[in-house]
């Protein structure tokens, strides 16, 4: 049987009261209305079994990893790796080796462009990312093209949001070296065509970097059957703890790069005269590791694999269509990204209201939403607007709190009317 708000069977593998409960931040009020939380796209809360994993890390287990030969620091390292390994699985690559881990994303594609581009990226050379980037998939590769002399070509977008395939063909060429797009738009929602672009670059005889910061939490992943090079993710965009995340990338190109951040634990020899590096993952992260987060990471991926990324999936969709269908009904109400194929992000303007005021009047009925450029200037440009407000919703959203958006967007339009 479907319900008829949600479309959902009520057989449905999400138990969204159940799962609410695992998160206490849910539990409270705002200007003392009920928290609806909708802005996952920036950040998301963490379940209580991972405040606690980090809680008794911290209290019971904590030691340095891969250094000292006394139990802590033997079980930390053990438990430290054993994270990598749940990360390795998550995205598809049975080598564990092949997961490097960083702050987040926006180091994790720094990493890329310093120590594979400024290896193998020359004058005249070519690197393509699209339209609609994250600032972080956007200035580390203008930085590269401006030190070395080489272009940097952008992947046009259409008036829904959508990647223009038939350009970013012309785009490609011999001198192309490096192509990053993101696999979900943070600001439109966009699911884009990734393995088709994987396959193209890989034609033209570029690396391809996916930003998958906005993908990771939202949907399956599998770097090996997409045939990705280097793939980026944010743990704090997945339940986990913030300063963390990382980048998976094939041995091979890993074994080709140098490191950008050097020090300790990353080297195999060191003399006066000379340093040897370590093998991957070790020779790319330098110093002490953010070991508590990492564990964290691990307990966070636990508990989204016992959901399923398929229910996850299915059941944001139903958010997202549900969402959309409310907020197209709304007179002054304009949705900015409608990709056929799109992650539950909803961006919106008013004909009434700035985005930043819209958001500030939304906070007063308890709702958190983004106003603003989303760290993506050149996409709003694109669409003529200098900001958008963004409901982003994961699987700890209910419905009902979408009719509270849409009612409270109605009064904020009444009013600034």
């Amino acid at each position: 049987m479907l319900d008829s708000n949600t479309g959902l069977s009520d057989k449905s593998a999400i138990d969204i009261e159940k799962i609410r409960r695992d998160f206490p931040v849910l539990s409270q009020t705002v200007h003392g209305k009920p928290l609806v939380y909708l802005d996952n796209g920036a950040t998301t809360h963490k379940p209580q079994c991972v405040i606690e994993r980090v809680r008794k890390f911290d209290a019971e287990e904590y030691g340095t990893v891969r250094r000292g030969s006394y139990k802590m620091s033997e079980q930390a390292t053990l438990r430290y790796e054993e994270a990598r390994q749940k990360v390795a699985e998550f995205f598809g690559t049975p080598d564990r080796k092949e997961i490097v881990f960083t702050s987040g994303t926006t180091q994790a594609i720094n990493l890329v462009a310093y120590s594979y581009g400024r290896k193998f990226v020359n004058s005249g050379d070519e690197i393509i990312i699209s339209n609609i980037e994250h600032h972080a998939n956007t200035v580390p590769w203008q930085v590269l093209c401006e030190e070395k002399g080489a272009k940097l070509k952008v992947i046009p977008v259409n008036d829904d949001g959508e990647l223009v395939m038939e350009e970013y063909e012309k785009l490609l060429s011999d001198k192309t070296r490096i192509v990053a797009v993101n696999h979900i738009s943070n600001a439109l929602g966009t699911i884009n065509p990734v393995k088709e672009i994987i396959r193209k670059g890989h034609e033209a005889g570029a690396k391809v970097l996916i930003d998958g910061a906005q993908s990771s939490p939202h949907m399956k992943v599998d770097v090996k059957d997409l045939d990705c090079d280097f793939y980026t993710f944010s743990g704090h965009k997945m339940y986990a703890p913030s300063g963390i995340g990382g980048l998976y990338g094939k041995m091979d190109v890993w074994e080709s790069m140098v490191p950008y951040v050097t020090g300790g634990d990353m080297i195999m020899q060191v003399t006066l005269e000379k340093t040897t590096y370590a093998k991957p993952p070790a020779r790319f992260e330098a110093g002490t590791p953010p070991i508590t987060q990492v564990i964290g990471m691990g307990a966070a991926i636990d508990y989204i694999t016992g959901i399923g990324m398929d229910n996850i999936f299915e059941y944001e969709t139903s958010l997202l269509e549900y969402g959309t269908g409310l907020l197209q009904e709304i007179d002054g109400l304009r949705i900015i990204g409608n990709a056929k194929e799109k992650a539950s992000i909803i961006s919106f303007v008013l004909d009434a209201a700035h985005p930043h005021d819209v958001g500030s009047m939304l906070d007063q009925d308890g709702i958190a939403v983004r106003g603003g450029h989303h760290c993506a200037q050149p996409t709003m440009i694109r669409f003529g607007v200098p900001a958008t407000t963004r409901a982003s919703m994961t699987f700890y959203n209910k419905h009902e709190e979408l009719d509270v958006l849409a009612e409270s967007i109605r009064k904020v339009i009444k009013l600034f009317s």
